[in-house]
């Protein structure tokens, strides 16, 4: 009898917790829900307020949806985040708008590419044309930071603040020694002696190709970096080099003395010189209206009938569907095919930001772009990287606009095969037996080392798809196949240096290739139209709620270590030829 009371009990309890288990997901549901509803109102701007730019958020390239973010759900924890377009827009509304009276932007991290940041500096540069005020202030800035903030009226530091200004440098990991610890040999082919991707398994250091390259990218970027703040602060461009190269701002008064910032002052000294520029009194509080919030105000898409279609390219290049940050060849070739389709649409931007992948996806989504610029205009603009298969999927385009610290190029083609045998035979003492019909048909195997015939087979077929896709560059660019692999081998370019060898046309914004594209096609009124859908947040949490959750504890667990680990994860489960960046460097 107690037993059964045991289990009774037992069961009893289960019910219940179970009920409370279904209650909690409920009531996340509930919220999610009014969230969702809550985040789409749009707001009331109140006469004489101040735009509020917070650039710490993520700058992505469309306005994520994300009605669980402060929900206690693990895995769906994201930060606010604004699309570029979404920003620009919105300042463009601002510049007009007798409500909107200044800005005050306040960035100490950016978390967006320097190509992202530039587009930002010069949507504010065109703010000011209204003769409306820009203040900055922050309590740190970074380089990124202060790239952004140079273009203010007034740039403010806190009295016991800092100013970050010492040069860029990039670091490269490289996981050779690790894998010789562990019995694993990476077995490369590849075609190109810039195709640096695969040299952190197979090297300790960078080679003289790699280190050439990198160099002229990285000092790319600075040049660029250095001119905009100059122009900005009307300051020469070689003093603001020796300021860095000496690390002379080492105090907050430092950054006062070279004119890098207007002053140093508290936060209560920013919001009275703000109360001043918006018109308010010293005993009124401040009114002011976020960028986010103002955005949402925004839903002009332009008039008429016609339509210029925007496809997002974003993220490594896959098959199957991907999702908003990752380019599925399916999902992606379908948008440009509906695209295409729709008498109503006139022509087609592809907005790419992408460093590659897989090299058949590249593929099947370049030839959508082919049969897409036989029947419309298409015009491609270059986000912070378009290398690779990023590159092989805008080329064909009619035009190609980059800005001018673009990551582009990259033409050029790898394999990796993973050889586990020392690892699973010696190191862990697991070994493999069995049969086969053929010589060649376990030829990806990977608890042997390849064979030479092997080798020569799979090195004829990337000789194969980099003639492809040199083919497919020269068609687009109408170059000679010669002079394409001239430039390729897989050499990165930056995107001034890759208008003046022309695999692109011009430097210029997102926005410049939508009118572009809308001037081929000759159109004066249009609207702009965005593809492919946004992927539903509720779709998107019971798709993926596992590997978010997965992702989520892993972050926690490795912190600045969980980059090293997506290297790793990124080789061992990329399938098939890549066409992928040669290196993924943090610019710091």
């Amino acid at each position: 009898m107690r037993e059964f009371f045991k289990y009774l009990l037992a069961s009893i309890l289960g019910f219940f917790v179970s009920l409370i288990i279904v209650f909690i997901i409920c009531l996340v549901v509930v919220f999610g829900l009014i969230s969702s509803i809550d985040s789409d109102k749009t707001v009331t701007v109140s006469n004489n307020s101040v735009l509020f730019l917070n650039l710490d958020q993520a700058i992505t390239e469309r306005t994520p949806k994300n009605p669980f973010g402060s929900l206690p759900i693990v895995g769906s924890e994201q930060k606010d985040g604004i699309g570029l377009n979404d920003f620009i827009k919105a300042l463009q509304k601002a510049k007009t708008d007798d409500n909107i009276k200044c800005i005050y932007l306040n960035v100490s991290s950016p978390n967006a590419g320097y190509a992202t940041l530039r587009e930002v500096r010069n949507a504010l540069i065109d703010f000011k044309k209204s003769h409306k005020k820009i203040i900055a202030y922050s309590e740190v800035y970074t380089q990124g930071a202060y790239y952004i903030a140079s273009v203010a009226d007034k740039v403010y530091l806190n009295p016991e603040g800092a100013l970050e200004f010492k040069g860029f440098s990039s670091e490269l990991t490289f996981f050779k020694g690790t894998l010789e610890k562990v019995g694993v040999e990476m077995q490369v082919i590849r075609v190109g002696n810039y195709k640096s991707a695969v040299e952190p398994f197979i090297l300790d250091k960078m080679s003289d190709y790699n280190r050439k390259q990198v160099t002229a990218y990285v000092g790319g970027l600075y040049n660029t970096f250095l001119s905009d703040i100059a122009l900005s602060r009307n300051i020469q461009k070689d003093s603001l080099y020796a300021i860095a190269d000496n690390y002379k701002v080492q105090q907050p008064q430092d950054a006062v003395n070279f004119k890098m910032i207007d002053a140093l002052k508290y936060k209560d000294e920013i919001l009275e010189e703000l109360k001043g520029l918006s018109g308010r009194t010293r005993g009124e509080n401040i009114r002011s209206v976020s960028i986010n919030d103002y955005a949402k105000n925004n839903t002009d898409t332009g008039e008429g009938k016609d339509k210029v279609a925007v496809i997002y390219a974003n993220g490594d290049i896959n098959g199957g569907e991907g999702s908003d940050n990752q380019i599925g060849s399916e999902r992606i070739s379908r948008a440009i095919r509906k695209a295409r389709l729709d008498d109503d649409i006139k022509a087609v931007v592809l907005r790419v930001n992408s460093p590659g992948g897989s090299a058949l996806a590249s593929d099947v989504i370049w030839r959508e772009i082919v049969l897409t610029k036989k029947e419309k205009p298409v015009i491609a603009s270059f986000g912070d990287v378009a290398a690779s298969g990023g590159y092989y999927i805008g080329c064909a385009a009619d035009s190609i606009f980059v800005q001018p610290n673009t990551i582009t190029g990259s033409i050029g083609v790898f394999g990796i095969i993973p050889n586990f045998q020392n690892l699973m035979t010696n190191k862990l003492g697991i070994t493999f037996d069995g049969v086969k019909t053929g010589k060649y048909a376990d030829i990806m195997a990977t608890n042997r080392p390849m064979t030479e015939g092997e080798r020569f087979i799979i090195q004829n077929e990337l000789n194969r798809i980099y003639s492809g896709f040199v083919s497919r560059v020269a068609d687009g660019r109408k170059k000679s196949k010669a002079y394409i692999d001239s430039i390729g081998g897989g050499h990165v370019w930056i995107g001034t240096d890759a208008v003046q060898i022309g695999l692109a046309d011009r430097i210029g914004s997102f926005n410049d290739a939508i009118k572009a594209a809308a001037k081929k096609a000759k159109l004066k009124k249009y609207k702009v139209v965005e593809y492919p859908d946004v992927i539903d947040p509720w779709k998107s949490l019971m798709d993926e709620g596992t590997d978010k959750i997965k992702t989520y504890y892993t972050k926690q667990e490795l912190g600045d270590n969980y980059f090293l680990y997506q290297q790793m994860k990124k080789v061992i489960a990329s399938s098939g030829i890549q066409a992928r960046m040669p290196f993924e460097a943090v610019i710091k």
